[in-house]
């Protein structure tokens, strides 16, 4: 009976510290490829933005705020599951997105061709990756060479009080603010720069080594 009230309390405290404090999710689609892939399984950060009751949406306390460029994890009412999208417009800003170029407050991206190595599924469409450079935020973006998206102009926005713009890194190939609008900041479950392990469904779920701790946007620990 002791072992089992053991085990029981356990569970629980698994169970809570997984619900407000630190998970790991599993990523089903490629919307952030070429930065996260499916299979991969990323840590995330629970308490980045809030502390919340265990298994609730309730907040306790506001912990901080999510910065431009951040990959969070969204539990979307709008698309009613839980999404990971990189944060690129904070409360207050003007985003627009005119054929995949995207400009913040009236200031254009840049974008530098990247060799990138396709992912097992990947390069059907011929697609090109580039990094993409704007007010301080850099990071890869994959876009189509054949068949853009429909969504890839959009905008000019204006980014509502305690709101965000988020958008896939996989920009032709993402259900994003493009589709759902702005995502509230409640809505925030944490933020995750790190893979812990990842499996490639299409080779019979073989481990992918090389991902395996890797640091996100840039493979470095953040500063």
């Amino acid at each position: 009976m002791k072992s089992f009230k053991a085990w029981l309390i356990f569970v629980l405290l698994m169970v809570a510290f997984r619900s407000a404090i630190a998970d790991y999710n599993v990523v089903p689609s490629g919307s952030m490829m070429p930065t996260v892939l499916a299979g991969d399984r990323i840590l995330v950060d629970k308490m980045a933005f809030d502390l919340r009751l265990p298994l609730t949406h309730i907040r306790l306390a506001r912990l901080g705020e999510p910065r431009r460029g951040d990959i969070v994890t969204v539990d979307s009412r709008q698309a009613g599951e839980l999404l990971l999208k990189r944060v690129i417009g904070l409360p207050g800003d003007v985003i627009e997105l005119r054929d995949n170029v995207l400009t913040i407050n009236g200031d254009a991206a840049s974008y530098d061709p990247v060799a990138v190595a396709p992912a097992s599924g990947d390069g059907v469409d011929d697609a090109r990756y580039s990094d993409e450079r704007v007010d301080g935020m850099s990071h890869l973006v994959r876009l189509a060479q054949a068949n853009p998206g429909l969504r890839s102009s959009y905008g000019p926005v204006v980014v509502p009080p305690d709101h965000y713009l988020m958008l896939g890194d996989n920009r032709d190939n993402s259900a994003d603010s493009r589709y759902y609008g702005f995502f509230a900041r409640d809505e925030l479950m944490g933020r995750t720069r790190r893979i812990a392990f990842s499996l490639d469904g299409e080779r019979g779920y073989l481990p992918r080594l090389e991902r395996t701790g890797k640091w996100l946007d840039g493979g470095l620990p953040p500063g």
